[in-house]
């Protein structure tokens, strides 16, 4: 191509009827949570798979690498861009083509918003089992891309547990389609999972079948002070034994992490139980919100004492409840306290994770005596969220700190990622703490499938092993 608008031109011809954004029209549009990601020389938004496919073999043809976006919410950098590469915005294929209330079963295109989906599904008294504080934007397409966890995780499973099917197009513009819609299938290699955490480096996901769950009726919330990790976990393994009501949500917040985050929302002293070293935030659910919130104060009642309970809190109302929710929530927070804070995402076994916590914070002081570690996340699944309070460290700094946080943890049963992918703020990571024969197997796997690396370059992978 020799310049922007014959790039553009070819693209629309190849593309049909599809949007397409040039550098000027990226340039002045919200990129999301990663500047680079309208890096691009242009975006196309396909309308269904055969447009999606049409564009792949366009840039297969033509020689450039190809992005798959969704809602641009990634922290990995799964979706960065550079001058040579194209994206593929799935936003326009947002269409939930059938709900079956009685299988329980959603067929979604891959650009459907997480939030749309609960909204469809809650009409038929159903749910997708999974939630992110992201769900108005992260899009179903890229959470199977990811492998995207979420607060119920510990109850429901990933993205890999609610999958029944997929459709993807391959590299080679081929479609792969198994929308299988049942739970059991036993036919040979189930190889939808092959996409599932790839990142769109194997296939571009473009439609997928999902399990629902029945909606669990009211909820009652709670905010506690506690003194550490295993208080908490004899909290939350109380209340997984109570009958009558079901646990919702565990979230763990560490007291710099929940106080940092009080100041910037502007509570007001007193508003919230803050003073204790760890605080949790528990959610009941139940068939009334009376029922809910009984079974919620008569459970931390029966705990209080064993548990070394320091206050607590129970939500008096739908607004008390969504304030609660605000200080673990709105961890966007963080990124105005500091510019381009280092910020991870680990999976920690449960019995392990106060000496983790532990750990890396001494591991972390003796890096830099001004470090204090802004540490919340998933009790019940172990996935802990971790913000270093500082701007954007030198390279050699970054990698010193993520050595004091993934070392020793694939020997415990942890995981460096547990949510969030590896993309390319995590790839060095993964060469040096991923099993170099699952780096092996995986470089092969994408050598067979994306012999040219069309899709999603560098992502995982580094360029040189493909």
């Amino acid at each position: 191509m020799n310049g922007q608008a014959e790039l553009i031109a070819a693209l629309r011809k190849a593309v049909g009827g599809a949007l397409v954004w040039g550098r000027d029209e990226l340039g002045v549009r919200d990129p999301g949570f990663d500047d680079r990601n309208f890096g691009a020389a242009a975006l196309v938004r396909p309308t269904d798979t055969e447009g999606v496919a049409a564009l792949v073999r366009f840039c297969a043809t033509m020689g450039f690498s190809l992005v798959p976006q969704g809602g641009r919410t990634g922290l990995a950098g799964g979706a960065a861009t550079t001058s040579g590469q194209i994206i593929c915005d799935l936003g326009a294929m947002n269409r939930i083509e059938e709900i079956d209330p009685l299988a329980r079963v959603a067929i979604v295109q891959a650009g459907t918003p997480l939030a749309a989906l609960q909204d469809a599904a809650a009409v038929h008294g159903l749910d997708p089992g999974i939630d992110l504080a992201a769900r108005g934007s992260c899009t179903i397409g890229g959470m199977v891309s990811t492998n995207a966890g979420g607060i119920m995780a510990f109850r429901n499973g990933t993205m890999r547990h609610r999958l029944l099917g997929l459709e993807a197009v391959l590299p080679d513009g081929r479609v792969f389609r198994d929308l299988t819609r049942v739970l059991k299938t036993s036919a040979g290699y189930d190889l939808k999972h092959l996409f599932v955490g790839a990142e769109g480096t194997l296939g571009i996901v473009t439609r997928v079948a999902l399990r629902l769950d029945p909606m669990g009726g009211a909820s009652a919330t709670a905010l506690v002070g506690i003194a550490d990790a295993a208080s908490a976990q004899r909290i939350v393994r109380h209340f997984f034994s109570r009958s009558g009501a079901n646990l919702r949500a565990a979230e763990i917040m560490w007291h710099g992490f929940a106080a940092a985050m009080s100041r910037w929302l502007g509570f007001k002293p007193g508003m919230l139980p803050l003073d204790a070293p760890c605080l949790l935030i528990i959610e009941l659910g139940a068939e009334t919100p009376e029922l809910a919130i009984d079974a919620l104060e008569q459970g931390l009642s029966n705990i209080w004492e064993e548990a070394g309970i320091i206050d607590g809190l129970v939500a008096a109302s739908l607004e008390q409840a969504k304030t609660i929710w605000r200080l673990r929530e709105e961890t966007e927070q963080i990124e105005r306290m500091h510019r381009h804070p280092p910020s991870f995402d680990v999976s920690v076994p449960a019995g392990a994770i106060g000496a983790y916590v532990a750990r890396i914070t001494a591991g972390l002081k003796a890096i830099d005596a001004g470090y204090a570690p802004y540490v919340f996340g998933h009790l019940a699944d172990g996935n802990l969220h971790i913000s270093i309070n500082t701007d954007s460290p030198s390279r050699e700094r970054y990698v010193a700190i993520e050595d004091v946080l993934y070392t020793g943890l694939s020997e415990i049963g942890g995981s460096f990622s547990a949510e969030h992918g590896v993309g390319i703020h995590k790839r060095d990571a993964y060469e040096r703490h991923a099993d170099p024969v699952k780096q092996e197997l995986a470089r092969a796997v994408k050598a067979l499938l994306d012999p040219g690396n069309l899709l999603n370059p560098g992502k995982i992978i580094p360029p040189r092993d493909v």
